[in-house]
């Protein structure tokens, strides 16, 4: 996924040769560092805070000196990456920007919630690339598509890079809202197949086919606004195979892994350009029976571990709603059981998995009963404290994407999750205050990154350090 951009840093050859030497050398001494903060159980490797923080940085600064510099959104090891830096997303959901987009007149709507949004820091929006058949599709019958719904989708990329805000597209549902599963299993019944259950979804192969075409469709799609294919866009950060998939007729989670595996390499043999998620919950399955126990009671055919250990996944994805899965316990038992489960999926993302994660739905709803106003405040602390701890000792944890994300005259979209940004003055402050807090984490690396390459330069054109112009010499043999 990452590409290498060569580095000249003069003609002559000796000077190459000790500027890759002393590139390889600290590499190796801030890898070395970087091992010593890992093991701190080890008393022979122990180092001091700083000195453990200052490793992580420098090794991170090194591998930016060679990191692609195009604007996508990128990979290397457990972390996010961004032009040459480790890159931190907070953000927010909002799947009802392309319905709305789809109407002209509505379209305001959209350019308010990414002003909003960018003006308190927030850097990434998820959002629906479907809506099959029903009221107002995207996709009406298997490839006939409704141009109106795809321009609408063509002006919220186009408002998100005006916003530099990265897009996480999701390219169908498992639930029956905007179609989902169930609708192309009804189309494939409609054209003689016989299907016995949604979740043939995953094992027909006219249903697959159905799916396969609505990927290449949306990838290929030349975006009316920006001039730029979907699959050449930076301004889409990843793709998401399905929000929450689910295959409860089979429990094993065989048919989930085989599906996602198939159509992972189905879309990077598009689209190479872009990472590429699931878009799983977070359940535990049968690769890792002892971690089952931290599941909320739930057996649908996912594996956290084995899903996300297919080598055409990116990165890993979490969802967190302890007011629904754990709805019968008091706020501190739901709060006891967020932080458990994230620090567990952190974990495993960062040392099973050894690829980024990012949380990409939480939230709490104001419609529970006895429900207190502070009571969501307290949710978005509690997972923004993991993140930010994570970031901080370079972790796995790349961000958070609340649900969700509503503007002025969006009411009737409201299902107690949303939050105005302008009417919620205590969550906004949450939300501004991490944005800050990432961004900080984010411009330490890049400080330290730059200062490498200044000092190289001036290396590479022969100043000692103390000297300047012809009087500098040479370092090394």
């Amino acid at each position: 996924m990452c590409s290498t951009r060569r580095v000249t840093v003069g003609a002559a050859q000796p000077i190459l040769s000790n500027c890759r030497r002393t590139v390889l050398l600290l590499f190796l001494l801030s890898l070395y560092y970087y091992q010593a903060y890992k093991q701190e159980e080890n008393p022979y490797m122990r180092l001091n805070k700083e000195m453990k923080h200052f490793a992580f940085v420098f090794l991170l600064a090194i591998l930016a000196t060679v990191e692609a510099r195009d604007g996508f959104v990128r990979t290397r090891g457990i972390h996010f990456m961004l032009n040459g830096y480790p890159y931190y997303a907070n953000g927010f959901n909002a799947y009802w920007l392309m319905y709305t987009a789809s109407d002209p007149s509505q379209r305001f709507k959209v350019s308010n919630a990414f002003r909003e949004a960018a003006s308190h820091g927030l850097t990434v929006a998820r959002t629906w690339a479907f809506s099959d058949s029903g009221y107002r599709p995207l996709q009406y019958s298997p490839g006939f598509y409704n141009e109106q719904m795809f321009t609408g989708l063509d002006f919220v990329i186009s408002e998100a890079r005006k916003y530099r805000i990265k897009l996480i597209l999701s390219l169908v549902n498992n639930y029956e809202n905007f179609g989902g599963k169930k609708q192309y299993v009804n189309w494939a019944r409609s054209h003689g197949q016989y299907l016995t259950s949604d979740d043939d979804f995953f094992r027909s192969p006219v249903v697959k086919g159905y799916y396969m075409n609505h990927v290449r469709t949306v990838l290929n799609r030349y975006n009316r606004f920006t001039g730029i294919h979907y699959k050449d866009d930076p301004t889409i950060m990843a793709w998401e195979l399905m929000n929450e998939p689910r295959c409860t007729s089979d429990p094993s989670g065989r048919t989930i892994q085989a599906w996602i595996t198939e159509m992972a390499w189905f879309v990077k043999s598009i689209d190479r350009n872009h990472l590429l998620e699931a878009g799983l919950e977070g359940f535990y399955g049968q690769s890792t029976p002892q971690r089952k126990r931290l599941n909320p009671g739930f057996n649908i055919g996912t594996d956290f571990i084995a899903n996300n250990r297919i080598p055409a996944i990116d990165f890993a994805t979490v969802h967190c709603y302890p007011d629904q899965w754990v709805s019968s316990s008091n706020v501190q038992y739901q709060l006891s059981f967020l932080n458990n489960w994230l620090s567990a999926h952190f974990m495993d993302a960062q040392y099973a998995i050894r690829k980024p994660i990012l949380l990409a739905e939480f939230g709490k709803s104001f419609r529970g009963s006895g429900y207190e106003a502070y009571e969501r405040d307290e949710v978005f602390n509690a997972v923004y404290y993991k993140v930010y701890a994570s970031a901080k000792r370079g972790g796995a944890a790349g961000g958070a994407l609340f649900w969700q994300l509503l503007t002025g005259g969006m009411e009737s979209f409201q299902d107690g999750y949303g939050i105005m940004l302008g009417q919620s003055s205590s969550t906004a402050d949450l939300i501004a205050r991490q944005s800050r807090k990432l961004y900080l984490i984010r411009k330490i690396f890049a400080r330290v990154a730059n200062m490498r390459r200044w000092r190289r330069g001036r290396s590479s054109k022969g100043f000692s350090g103390s000297g300047g112009g012809n009087g500098g010499s040479h370092v090394g043999n």
